[in-house]
């Protein structure tokens, strides 16, 4: 069955239907990882977004039970040159179309996603549809243009009651902006009592819960849409250890009077080299990102910079000049990509132990 994409700015593709029969509009964005497809469909930063992506074959190692970054995808479609119907992989259990038809998610194949990535990176980022051939494409146009997407989606995707992963070391409330499974997981490994909570909970509300770190989480959007935040950070940060990751990233900026601004096409991939000004050892590192920390806002705050995107010379890390707190916008969780940062949260457990030791934070023991 045939199926288009229309672009806000006219251009239609035709190709094939797969995935849900369901229409979404969304904003149109590409990924350049070769790998990692089912971690990029259930990232929940990816919500409300069509993603393209530039791997000429995708779904042929199938959908396996361990390599979710959510339960719930919240990606509005998904687009690709070609879809595996046989996957071949001992872990696979279904295939890509079965698996975006259950969660109701659109996809379309059979185009020049080359030509659709050209498109994203000379004009920027754009909206778009994936509806069937029986739309004339005027019509989508102008509703398109008219369609005003969505600022709620951290809410959407952020839990909405705390709950707790346990462990037996140093305690962590994780607060959830759309969290990848992933930055749990290493939080885990290191042996992190954590409490995961909702994105809107007050800076009085993770202090009643005695953590000895804070950590910031990815997720969607504008970071200047989650002012509650903003204002959490403001009142948090200097009294216990923090640390964040892309979004969380973001907004310990705007906390610290920075400026953000949205990108042109954004950084999606898994082979991004980043700089660490610190130690001048470079990274491959995943990134996800359609915002970044205007350059020039730093100046005369209380952050210094302490990471380099090394393709276009964006922001990729801050630290406070003088509370225990750093931020980077790439995943050192990764998943999907490499690993070359994950010592990341080795440091943010060394910044815990240092200030327990201290005693300017609560002791590991103290637990509710």
């Amino acid at each position: 069955m045939k199926r288009q994409l229309i672009l806000e700015d006219g251009t239609v593709f035709i190709g094939k239907a797969f995935g849900s029969s369901t229409e979404k509009i969304g904003e149109v964005v590409f990924n350049t990882g070769m790998t990692g497809y089912q971690e990029i469909l259930s990232d929940p930063s990816y919500c409300g977004q069509i993603v393209t992506l530039t791997y000429p074959l995708i779904g042929n190692y199938g959908i396996n039970r361990d390599d979710f970054e959510s339960i719930h995808p919240a990606i509005a479609g998904m687009v690709v040159k070609e879809v595996a119907e046989l996957p071949s992989n001992w872990r696979s259990e279904l295939t890509l179309d079965e698996f975006l038809k259950q969660k109701g998610i659109p996809g379309i194949s059979g185009i020049d996603t080359r030509k659709l990535t050209r498109i994203i990176r000379n004009h920027g980022t754009l909206k778009g549809i994936i509806c069937g051939l029986n739309h004339k494409s005027e019509n989508i146009i102008e509703q398109m243009k008219a369609t005003v997407l969505p600022v709620n989606q951290v809410k959407q995707v952020s839990t909405k009651t705390a709950y707790r992963n346990p462990g037996r070391g140093y305690r962590v409330v994780l607060v959830d902006y759309g969290m990848k499974q992933g930055i749990l997981r290493d939080l885990n490994d290191r042996g992190f009592d954590v409490i995961v909570v909702p994105h809107n909970t007050t800076a009085e509300e993770v202090l009643n819960l005695h953590p000895d770190g804070i950590m910031l989480s990815n997720g969607p959007g504008d970071p200047v849409d989650v002012t509650c935040a903003i204002q959490m950070i403001k009142e948090i940060q200097g009294k216990v250890p923090l640390f964040g990751i892309c979004l969380g990233h973001q907004l310990f900026a705007l906390a610290n009077g920075c400026e953000t601004e949205k990108m042109k096409f954004g950084h999606r991939g898994s082979n991004h080299p980043v700089k660490d000004l610190r130690t001048g050892k470079v990274a491959l590192t995943s990134q996800n990102h359609g915002y970044t920390v205007n350059v020039d806002s730093v100046q005369g705050t209380d952050l210094e910079v302490t990471h380099l995107a090394l393709n276009d010379e964006t922001i990729e890390g801050l630290k406070h000049k003088t509370y225990p707190a750093f931020t980077v916008q790439y995943h050192p969780e990764a998943s999907p990509g490499p690993e070359d940062a994950n010592y990341l949260f080795d440091e943010f457990y060394k910044m815990i132990e240092a200030h327990a030791v201290k005693g300017e934070v609560l002791c590991q023991n103290v637990r509710i």
